[in-house]
C-alpha cells in the first residue's frame, strides 16, 4: 500500500453556525439525512471530513456532498461511506483505503484524510 492523497480542512463552529442559520437548505445540500441530525460540532467536523475527502481526491468539481458520508463503526470510530461521484473518483486514482480522523475542541473543528492504493 502507498500513500496517494492528503487531505485536510478546519472549520470555525461559530463561522459555520451563523451560515447554516443563514443559508436555508445549506444543511440539506452538505449532510444526508444521517448525519443532518447531529450537534454543530459534529456536522462542522463531517463538512471538514468531505472538504479533506475532495482535497485527498484532488478536489474535482464535480463531486456530490451526498456521495461522501460519515458513519461510525460500533466503536465510535469515523469513517466514510462512499458511493456515487466520491466512489468513482476514489476508484480513478486507485483509492483502495480511506482513513479518517475527526476532532472539536475550543471552537474549532477539523479532519485529515489519508488515501490508500
Amino acid at each position: 500500500m502507498a500513500v496517494i492523497g492528503v487531505g485536510i480542512d478546519v472549520v470555525d463552529l461559530e463561522r459555520f453556525a451563523e451560515s447554516l442559520g443563514r443559508t436555508p437548505g445549506l444543511s440539506q445540500r452538505l449532510f444526508t439525512p444521517g448525519e443532518s441530525g447531529l450537534g454543530i460540532a459534529s456536522l462542522a467536523a463531517r463538512f471538514a471530513a468531505k472538504e479533506a475527502l475532495a482535497k485527498a481526491l484532488g478536489a474535482p468539481g464535480n463531486l456530490n456532498w451526498h456521495d461522501a458520508e460519515v458513519v461510525s463503526e460500533s466503536s465510535g470510530r469515523p469513517l466514510f461511506s462512499l458511493r456515487g461521484t466520491v466512489a468513482a473518483r476514489a476508484a480513478e486514482v486507485g483509492a483502495v483505503h480511506v482513513h479518517l480522523s475527526l476532532s472539536h475542541d475550543a471552537g474549532i473543528a477539523s479532519a485529515v484524510v489519508v488515501l490508500e492504493s
